[in-house]
């Protein structure tokens, strides 16, 4: 066997925006198409947007334009602007920034100096203008090479700022969509982070007067059990209450503006306060669970020099507020301890309400614990020989790998999918979940009866959010059934068992539905798979001719082969998306509850039967 050479021709030293580009996920975290709200071209705008809201936050600018269109994104702040001499060097040389300097951004969302110039890289089009003292400076790049730095130029008309486009690189993001919703949520969050600052998305006004409190109100479904405790001090804010509709804990955090969907030190401090102030106020040593049950909180802190366990700034790892040196877990205790306290006091009745409410969380416990416990040592027992679930090798929780946010469940019915997928899935990152059949409607029904059927307690049991989301071992739960009339039940069925129970599953975007093939068209030389009636019509147009055109009626009729196709890099997931103003309660009563003459009419509206549906696309 030859030796291989190893001299200075093997060291290869990449510039910053080859580094990028052949390592995206280092400064993005995963790539994506568009349908999963933590995909990379939704982390390009929002790390843009940091740039103006630390503008914003320096008392620069109170308003910012954001315009989203085919496929091109534009952001318009008005805050100090790129120093005009600066401009090319700000946006494409590494390691330069203002954020360098403490004292202009203290408590600023990005430090690296990084975020522009992974966008800029990242982009087919990026350009670029600052606009400062009735003058401009605009630069173009395409992939991160600069095309045209224009000269100065007189803008008399223009208020400082900045101002910056870009499209992605379809050949890194394949087949992107942006997806509104994620969009609009995005926005939301600054607002209600950044009071007084007005943002503009697709000239849409987007505007909070009182933060969390707006935040909690928008997103919070149903009834609470109390008016929302808003509680705000230096460098602190948060708010609180119980809901009367679900059972696990639901939580919004936030450090410098930056949502840290994954939670981090802050959040929990937050948690482990709130249950130490209350077991003070009633003198009582409540079990934690029994207190943070049907709790909805956010909280937001802003800390110097914040550390991150990833480029994406989705978990806080900072233990002490720098550079005062008090811990972010003392610092949050204390502010706790003062402010709901004296709430407590000065409001008897909603404390008296809080107490109830931990008093039947206690009473439910108590009652549960039987069962309980035997479903975990069934569901324990069960996991050393489990033919529901063909687990993978990386988890969510595995911090370390690269690999954790594409880590995916699928969730299918019957043997024959069940087989398919798992032939031909990545043992690395993607699991299966084979249901026996129809599940169970438990549309009414209480917690208990996710522990007595065996089918929920394994499902609890595989994700792993009995208590909350901490630990979920899946960053994707796909359910993936037929597209006919069974398969839609089943997702129905589905979908109520995690929004009666685990209904922050869904509200984080966690839920998708796989999306597979309606037809086959193919001739001899080449083979499309169409996901929609234009589709088909396109790839008939393209094949030439009488091509052999094969309808798909269920996932057990695609064979491995295929399979790999659907579940591979362009794997086609739709999310569920709740609208942020639905009751989940009066949604499921629609859909799953009794027959109301409200459902009956609009099925018998929307009723096609399958033998009308094949013949109107074959048509």
């Amino acid at each position: 066997m030859a030796k291989s050479n190893y001299t200075e021709d093997n060291i290869k030293s990449l510039d910053w925006k080859e580094h990028i580009r052949t390592r995206p996920g280092m400064y993005i975290g995963k790539l994506g198409d568009g349908s999963a709200f933590d995909d990379g071209i939704y982390v390009l705008i929002k790390e843009v947007m940091d740039n103006s809201i630390d503008e914003f936050m320096m008392g620069e600018g109170n308003k910012i334009n954001i315009t989203v269109k085919d496929g091109v994104v534009s952001i318009r702040d008005f805050g100090r602007g790129i120093p005009l001499g600066k401009v090319v060097e700000v946006v494409s040389k590494m390691n330069t920034g203002g954020k360098y300097d403490s004292e202009a951004f203290k408590k600023s969302i990005g430090l690296n100096g990084v975020g522009t110039k992974a966008v800029n890289a990242l982009s087919i089009n990026f350009k670029v203008t600052a606009y400062r003292d009735g003058q401009s400076k605009t630069a173009e790049f395409s992939r991160g090479e600069l095309i045209k730095e224009h000269k100065l130029t007189p803008a008399p008309n223009e208020k400082n700022g900045t101002y910056v486009e870009f499209m992605p690189d379809d050949t890194i993001f394949k087949k992107y969509h942006f997806v509104h919703e994620y969009i609009d949520k995005m926005v939301w969050n600054y607002a209600f982070l950044n009071t007084g600052l007005t943002l503009t998305l697709n000239g849409v006004a987007y505007k909070s007067d009182n933060g969390l409190k707006d935040l909690l109100e928008k997103n919070i479904s149903g009834e609470t059990l109390y008016p929302i405790i808003h509680l705000k001090g230096e460098d602190i804010e948060l708010a609180l209450t119980h809901s009367n509709e679900h059972y696990s804990e639901e939580y919004y955090s936030y450090v410098n503006g930056q949502y840290t969907t994954q939670g981090g030190t802050h959040l929990g401090a937050f948690r482990e306060a709130v249950v130490k102030t209350v077991r003070e106020f009633y003198k009582k040593e409540f079990e934690p669970s029994d207190v943070r049950k049907s709790i909805v909180a956010a909280i937001s802190i802003k800390v110097q020099e914040p550390i991150f366990e990833s480029q994406t700034k989705t978990k806080l790892g900072s233990h002490e507020i720098a550079p005062q040196g008090q811990s972010i877990r003392t610092f949050i205790g204390d502010f706790i301890k003062q402010h709901l306290d004296n709430y407590l006091h000065k409001n008897p009745e909603i404390a008296r309400t809080i107490e109830a409410k931990i008093l039947a969380n206690e009473r439910e416990r108590k009652e549960l614990s039987g069962i309980q416990k035997l479903a975990r040592e069934r569901a324990k027992k069960s996991s050393l020989h489990n033919k529901k679930l063909r687990d993978c090798r990386t988890h969510l929780d595995d911090i370390k790998d690269v690999r954790r946010l594409e880590t995916t469940l699928f969730i299918c019915e019957g043997d024959s999918a069940s087989g398919s997928i798992t032939k031909t899935r990545d043992v690395n990152t993607q699991a299966v979940f084979s249901l026996k059949g129809k599940p169970l409607n438990c549309f009414g029904l209480g917690k208990k009866i996710v522990y007595e059927n065996e089918e929920f307690n394994l499902l609890q049991a595989a994700l792993n959010i009995e208590d909350n989301l901490d630990e979920l071992r899946y960053n994707n739960v796909v359910i993936a059934t037929d597209a006919d009339v069974d398969g839609m039940h089943i997702r129905l069925l589905l979908l109520t068992f995690f929004l009666q129970f685990f209904p922050d599953l869904v509200k984080n975007n966690h839920v998708k539905i796989l999306q597979t093939p309606l037809f086959r068209v193919r001739n001899k030389k080449e083979t499309a798979y169409c996901y929609s009636d234009e589709e088909r019509k396109a790839a008939i147009a393209k094949l030439g001719p009488k091509p052999e055109i094969t309808r798909f009626k269920g996932l057990g009729e695609i064979s491995p082969d295929e399979f790999k196709h659907f579940i591979g890099k362009d794997i086609r997931l739709e999310p569920v998306l709740l609208d942020q103003k639905a009751s989940i309660q009066e949604l499921l009563n629609y859909y799953m509850g009794k027959n109301t003459p409200d459902r009956q009419e609009f099925i018998i509206e929307n009723l096609r039967v399958e033998k009308d549906v094949e013949e109107e696309l074959l048509k």
